[in-house]
């Protein structure tokens, strides 16, 4: 019995390549996402001083959605950040290792990673689900649903774990 592969099936390589470039594309488009967010946090921001120091008026939901757009921004911008190397690292350690010491010590550090980040989007979508389900609110003179303002971690965590993932294999390559 022969153990070739068929040439329909695809490659360990071409399967790989396209689960990296998946993530990138992704983590690409969450980040626009995450620029319109900081966006509407900057300009909820002015429209909140305008209202409040020119107009004179009371402001009730300006405070609570900036918080939520910025603090979401942070949280899907993350596997950008990861994706372009954009986080602060000490490597000191790293670039003076060579070869497969510099490999696996890598290696370990996004492992570490990537298991924080599984642990975080597991009780992230926790969050979101007892949120949703149990219809909880802000609290606020606002007041809105909770839910919307936690899913931004539970994506943008899961997403990052899914990029350690992408950036792993890029290693291997």
């Amino acid at each position: 019995m022969s153990h070739t592969t068929s040439s329909s099936a695809p490659s360990r390589s071409v399967i790989v390549g396209g689960y990296i470039r998946l993530m990138d594309a992704i983590s690409q488009a969450l980040a626009y996402l995450a620029a319109a967010l900081f966006i509407g946090g900057t300009l909820a921001v002015t429209q909140m001083v305008f209202v409040r120091y020119v107009l004179g008026m009371s402001t009730s939901w300006q405070t609570e959605f900036t918080v939520f757009s910025v603090t979401g921004a942070m949280l899907l911008g993350s596997p950008y950040v990861l994706l372009t190397g954009g986080h602060v690292a000490v490597r000191v350690l790293p670039d003076k290792l060579n070869g497969m010491p510099r490999k696996l010590m890598n290696l370990a550090a996004s492992l570490c990673g990537l298991a924080f980040c599984a642990c975080l989007a597991y009780a992230s979508w926790v969050y979101v689900y007892e949120a949703w389900h149990g219809g909880w609110t802000t609290g606020s003179v606002w007041n809105p649903p909770l839910w919307p303002a936690v899913l931004p971690m539970a994506i943008g965590a899961t997403q990052l774990s899914l990029q350690y993932i992408a950036e792993i294999l890029r290693g291997e390559e």
